[in-house]
């Protein structure tokens, strides 16, 4: 096990070099040149926050009816930044680096890894302001944080599946960019997000389907995710998830599994097409 170890360290060593070279300079240059750096980072999700709670919240009374809506608003908001983050950065990463691939040999995967890294860097301290809020806000915490990794896994692993796919195809189709930033915000409205979930289960107009549209949502991976972390960090009570919603386990596993599915589809697409981009770029 031991000699396994080595060996696999010595293989990746060179690679795990590039990659954490990568991740260092990509996080201070994205905020080069800005007075107030890597705040941004926090204070984004946090602008960003404020208008949704002051339009929906307030002005169109969406809320779950808890005192936790807030906090678990903003960890929406938060979890929903680090996808767009991590894709739309990670889509224009191999294109972006093309200069370097030229130059130094290896392997193009870690750029877009380095990318979504980034992406997590910043999630990990909006995950502390959210859980700072949450101690304010007099949120009880309960035993389901211990899921929380495997909700965290999911989710970064879905998020490098669809920057693999997206970097690939952008080598090729810059209009991709484009396409993506208009499916991004269809996404955004049509799952969970801005609003709660009991808003589309107990809306008079969707009877007697509005379970079933809210099943459907979120077997969606990306709204199950953001869905799940919701309930297991702030609201179990309140926050009704796919394992939940539905009567059958194997229900639950659909959204997993299209996660996994997009991860190992990002993952055969740019393998195929990788040592090509230097020659296209």
């Amino acid at each position: 096990m031991t000699s396994m170890i080595q060996k696999l360290r010595k293989r990746y060593h060179y690679s795990i070099v590039v990659l954490r070279e990568l991740v260092r300079t990509d996080f201070k240059l994205r905020y080069q040149g800005s007075f107030l750096g890597i705040a941004w980072s926090v204070l984004k999700p946090l602008m960003l926050f404020c208008v949704m709670y002051v339009v929906f919240a307030k002005f169109l009374r969406m809320s779950d009816g808890t005192p936790t809506y807030p906090v678990v608003l903003l960890l929406g908001i938060s979890t929903w930044q680090f996808i767009e983050e991590a894709t739309s950065v990670g889509l224009r990463s191999v294109v972006d680096r093309g200069d370097l691939l030229r130059k130094i040999h290896f392997p193009n995967y870690i750029v877009v890894v380095s990318s979504t890294i980034g992406a997590l860097i910043s999630y990990a301290i909006n995950l502390v302001v959210v859980i700072i809020f949450a101690i304010f806000n007099h949120v009880r915490f309960t035993w389901r944080v211990i899921l929380l990794p495997l909700n965290f896994i999911e989710l970064y692993v879905l998020s490098l599946g669809i920057a693999l796919l997206l970097s690939s195809m952008y080598v090729y189709f810059r209009d991709i960019a484009h396409l993506w930033d208009v499916l991004k915000q269809v996404l955004f409205y049509a799952m969970p997000v801005i609003y709660p979930l009991n808003m589309v289960m107990d809306n008079q107009a969707l009877q007697p389907y509005g379970k079933r549209i809210a099943q459907i949502q979120l077997l969606n991976p990306i709204a199950q995710t953001v869905q799940d972390i919701r309930h297991n960090l702030i609201a179990p009570a309140t926050q009704p998830t796919i394992w939940t919603l539905s009567a059958h386990a194997a229900t639950g596993l659909i959204p997993v599994t299209l996660a996994l599915l997009i991860f190992w589809l990002g993952i055969h697409v740019f393998r195929k097409n990788n040592r090509k981009f230097a020659e296209v770029m």
